[in-house]
């Protein structure tokens, strides 16, 4: 399955690559079928409909990676096919995870044919509307959910920024609006509620999200638990825009302003209506969130390099 507008319309040029892949070698899989997206959604549809393949491949980005997920735990868990991916995307949070190469489909083809079958966790979002979905990656709440959405809509707009140039470029023109937090009362598993200005919130399963921005630098997603980075306090401008350049390799998880923990499950309330939330790259609506870990979820290929 190709998202033939990943990577700014690169995709379907590397979906061409990867049919001819397969065709050449025929050694590779019994047998193979070649479907293109056509729209949102597309990719969860496809996905539920894949029970009798034994993998699916999915070539594209963290938001169709998000989508196939999805589709595929709509499966029984014995009739659910492995996810392979050809990473093609602006951030690639995914493929960093995983030890993939991205954006380079021949490298991908190898990596999969020389690589191995491990099991991941999902995370789990139900909103106060019993609204859900799964994350393959990460979820997050205020601040860096409104940066995270902005980086979705200009890539939309086809900006020549990707990665983390596009994130920090987006950082920096959400600051003036969301600088004050959002009020908030989070509950980690059994412990006591904490009331927080949310400005970071985020829940990862695995450690990056922003093209490479390691929010949660210790986040595994095969160990049955989330990690949660939060802010505790609400710093001043250059303080917090210190904090976010410090994030590029996890350094700010130092700071007594950041409390970075583990956790099975939480719950997130915050005031008012209009809260940024994203999964994935995707917009999630509400208020009121329940969050959890399903552990081993979900069958993945990695390339042999994957150190977890």
């Amino acid at each position: 399955m190709a998202n033939p507008a990943s990577h700014s319309g690169k995709g379907a040029e590397a979906a061409e690559r990867a049919r001819r892949f397969f065709e050449s070698y025929t050694s590779a899989t019994e047998s193979f079928e070649l479907v293109m997206t056509e729209g949102p959604e597309d990719a969860k549809r496809l996905a539920a409909g894949a029970a009798q393949m034994d993998t699916l491949i999915v070539l594209g980005g963290d938001g169709v990676i998000h989508e196939a997920a999805n589709g595929l735990m709509t499966l029984p868990a014995d009739a659910r096919p492995a996810l392979a991916v050809i990473p093609m995307g602006s951030g690639n949070d995914f493929a960093r995870t995983i030890s993939a190469t991205y954006n380079d489909p021949e490298l991908s083809l190898a990596e999969l044919l020389g690589g191995r079958r491990v099991s991941i966790d999902l995370g789990h979002v139900t909103n106060e509307l019993g609204q859900d979905t799964h994350f393959v990656e990460t979820l997050s709440f205020g601040l860096d959910a409104a940066i995270a959405l902005d980086t979705t809509d200009r890539r939309a707009a086809n900006t020549s920024q990707e990665g983390s140039m596009l994130f920090a470029t987006s950082g920096v023109k959400v600051f003036s609006s969301g600088h004050k937090g959002y009020p908030c009362c989070l509950h980690l598993d059994d412990g006591d509620p904490q009331e927080l200005r949310a400005l970071i919130l985020a829940v990862q399963n695995g450690p990056t999200y922003g093209g490479g921005f390691r929010v949660c630098p210790d986040a595994l997603p095969n160990d049955g638990m989330l990690d949660v980075c939060y802010n505790v306090r609400v710093p001043s401008i250059p303080h917090l825009l210190a904090l976010f350049g410090l994030a590029r390799s996890g350094r700010h998880v130092r700071s007594r302003v950041i409390r970075a923990e583990r956790t099975r499950r939480l719950q997130v309330e915050f005031e008012g209506e209009g809260i940024p939330c994203q999964v994935d790259g995707e917009r999630f609506e509400g208020r009121r969130f329940e969050v959890e870990v399903e552990p081993r979820a979900l069958d993945v290929l990695v390339p042999a390099r994957c150190g977890w």
